[in-house]
């Protein structure tokens, strides 16, 4: 064991969570960090991460590491989720989201009398929501204007109505989920099965566990600093497409459900990736929209919202993916798995012990980033390692790790989603933070306690 190597790693884990708690960018800390760790592996002649084709120059062979990367990750969960971005970007051009959105909240009309059981309904479904539109700034956002009135007019505090609208991303599921795909790669696992036979079990008792938390936290502390208000009503807003449109963010979910090993409906099997899916799903937007607009050159022209949507998911999140993989093999490299598995062999921990450890780490590691992409993005990939050490599959170890980077995020005070929910709330992000942080811990104590024991 290379004691030494262990403690440089924690040394570079530490040095990485301060510069991205001071707001650093993730993308070069987490590129440079993994790429000082694979020179410093280099220099005290550890065993290195294999190389397809390696230069035949050590140095050289740092950078063919960051081409590697680029090459597996672009062929594949990277233009999976460059599709599911460019996908998300055209329907909320198109008004699809809010078409979704609009349909969703209707049902909370109907619970004037009680407006803090209206306020927990909003988390699964909101949740719904997020399986279909899985952006949480951009539907947090989306439910500020459609939803944010409603629950104030009900007579929920506007740091409560928040907090429940931050809540209903607080698990990263679904096949549109740039989590989930990752997650699914590294488990071997197909993304559907994944959704229905994992993700769902799990996240059903853990939404019902938020909703009775959220009812009571939030009634006791809006009581107790007497935040209640009621505002005029306001008016409804008003839907710019057709209410049809709704059906057309689920459709990738519908296609790949409807075709899949799941159900067998078809003697001849049709089987659909998330990829392809997503590209029916983006033809038949176009075809709503030409049937709407009947202007075909305009139907045309908003294509491009489409490969701008995958481009800026290429610039943000994909990227991130390579520079966490560089990050991941430097840890590895220098012993940090290694380290870690005898550590809590020693102390007596099999899997379930490193699996709490590592879904714990990840929670923590969100709530300082602020994103739960680039935690998971970080750690993940060290995970089909551990399980074969450790003699378990993946994908158990895998889930609650998945879960608790985005739950992380639900907490944190830096997180993209929280910040902009609290400018239009006129609230701090610390006051949503003390809001979310009880019921997302005992969400977190309830997942790990469910899957683990």
């Amino acid at each position: 064991m290379h004691y030494l190597g262990v403690i440089i790693s924690l040394v570079f884990v530490v040095l990485v969570a301060k510069l991205l708690l001071k707001k650093y960018n993730p993308h070069a800390v987490l590129l440079l960090s993994g790429l000082a760790m694979l020179v410093i592996s280099q220099i005290l002649s550890y065993q290195m991460p294999s190389l397809e084709n390696p230069t035949g120059f050590a140095g050289f062979d740092l950078f063919r590491y960051i081409k590697e990367s680029f090459s597996e990750t672009n062929a594949g969960v990277g233009l999976m989720i460059m599709s599911i971005g460019g996908f998300v970007a055209y329907i909320d051009k198109i008004g699809a989201s809010e078409a979704l959105v609009y349909v969703a909240m209707k049902p909370l009309k109907l619970l004037r009398k009680y407006p803090y059981i209206a306020a927990s309904m909003v988390i699964p479904i909101g949740q719904l929501l997020f399986v279909a539109i899985p952006s949480a700034a951009g539907l947090s956002l989306l439910l500020m204007a459609s939803l944010f009135p409603i629950l104030v007019n009900l007579g929920v505090s506007r740091l409560s109505a928040v907090s429940v609208i931050t809540a209903a991303t607080a698990f990263g599921i679904g096949p549109a989920s740039a989590i989930s795909v990752s997650a699914t790669t590294i488990s071997e696992i197909p993304v559907i099965t994944f959704f229905l036979h994992y993700q769902i079990p799990l996240v059903l008792p853990l939404s019902l566990s938020m909703m009775i938390t959220y009812f009571f936290v939030n009634r006791y502390f809006d009581k107790k600093n007497n935040l209640i208000e009621i505002v005029e009503k306001t008016e409804e807003k008003i839907l710019k497409v057709p209410i049809y449109y709704a059906i057309i963010p689920i459709l990738p979910i519908i296609l790949l459900i409807v075709f899949s090993k799941i159900f067998n409906l078809f003697k001849t099997p049709i089987i659909l990736d998330t990829t392809t899916a997503m590209f029916i799903s983006l033809f038949a937007a176009l075809i709503f929209e030409l049937i709407r607009t009947k202007k075909i050159n305009n139907v045309l022209n908003s294509l491009q919202t489409f490969w701008n949507g995958m481009g800026n998911i290429f610039k943000t999140v994909v990227t991130l993916i390579i520079t966490a993989d560089i990050f991941a093999k430097g840890l590895i490299s220098l012993g940090f798995i290694d380290g870690l598995l005898a550590l809590a062999q020693n102390i007596g921990f099999g899997a379930i012990g490193i699996g709490v450890i590592m879904s714990i780490m990840i929670f923590l590691a969100s709530m300082l980033m602020g994103s739960g992409n680039a935690s998971f993005f970080a750690f993940g990939p060290l995970v089909p390692k551990i399980a074969k050490t450790l003699g378990v599959e993946s994908s158990t170890i895998i889930l609650p790790m998945q879960l608790s980077a985005s739950m992380g995020r639900t907490v944190s005070p830096v997180a993209g989603v929280i910040i902009a929910t609290a400018e239009i709330a006129k609230v701090t992000t610390i006051d949503i933070v003390k809001r979310n942080l009880i019921p997302l811990a005992v969400a977190l104590a309830i997942m790990l306690m469910y899957h683990y024991i």
